[in-house]
């Protein structure tokens, strides 16, 4: 099985910051990492190579430094990666990006001498949240779509997925191939080893621009192809408006919570 993972460089949510005249997130200076449900795919990805042998190459939109993520995945089962990267592609929003990506799939398999069954994402990105990039490559490439997954089997040419919702789960099978979005999975993925790291580390990320992407239409790529913009961004301000109660009975503080909430007219 010849597997495409789809993964995306963002920041350390933990370190996010905003301009303050600009309204953008400021990227100078904040660490980046691999987007956390991306790192589900590739280990959903990574497994069923292990099962079924194959090929596993992670793709990745974005700057020069996301090589270093691509090599991150290299370090725990991936094959080989792509970075595509280019001064067109720059403001694409989420339309554009799954165009762009779904054009480099297609010159890599050409490249690569193959085609793959399955494409992998984790189902949205940790710092814009659309879960749109997914669904909208499969809608490119006019190929079906599962998302939401929680665990993938392949049996007799299709695959099994076992879709999660807010009450359960649903059992989902496709014919090959097919676009699979992944979220947080109930096992952890894998770490590379020092080996790993450093025989990735050796390895080369070749960077795809629109010269070799035959097919590509620059007018859908970057701003041009954008019908969104993103006015601002800003940091919610949180104001402490909580109400302690101490030193008085479970009766009394039951009582005193019931009349705060009637002045606040919650209840």
């Amino acid at each position: 099985m010849n597997i495409c993972v789809c993964m995306k460089q963002v920041p350390d949510t933990n370190e996010i910051k905003v301009d303050p005249e600009t309204h953008t997130l400021i990227r100078k200076g904040v660490p980046s990492i691999v987007n956390p449900f991306d790192t589900y795919a590739q280990e959903v990805g990574v497994r069923l190579k292990e099962q079924m042998g194959g090929k596993l190459i992670v793709i990745s939109m974005g700057p020069e430094q996301a090589k270093e993520a691509i090599k991150s995945c290299l370090a725990v089962g991936a094959d080989g990666g792509y970075l595509i990267s280019s001064r067109s592609f720059g403001g694409s929003d989420t339309l554009a990006t799954s165009y762009i990506l779904s054009e480099a799939i297609k010159a890599i398999e050409e490249k690569e001498g193959l085609k793959f069954d399955l494409i992998l994402c984790g189902k949205q990105a940790t710092d814009g949240d659309t879960a749109q990039v997914g669904p909208e490559i499969a809608e490119h490439l006019d190929l079906p779509q599962i998302t939401y997954a929680l665990d993938i089997v392949e049996k007799d040419g299709e695959i099994q997925v076992k879709r999660e919702h807010d009450s359960g789960y649903d059992m989902i099978s496709t014919k090959l191939p097919a676009v699979v979005t992944v979220v947080k999975l109930p096992y952890e993925p894998r770490y590379p080893t020092i080996k790993s790291k450093m025989a990735a580390k050796k390895k080369e990320v070749p960077v795809l621009t629109e010269e070799d992407i035959p097919s590509i239409k620059l007018e859908l790529c970057g701003l041009k192809g954008s019908p969104t913009r993103v006015k601002k961004t800003y940091t919610p301000v949180r104001e402490k408006t909580g109400v302690k109660l101490a030193g008085m009975e479970p009766k009394d503080a039951a009582n005193e919570v019931v009349k705060l909430l009637e002045e606040a007219k919650l209840l």
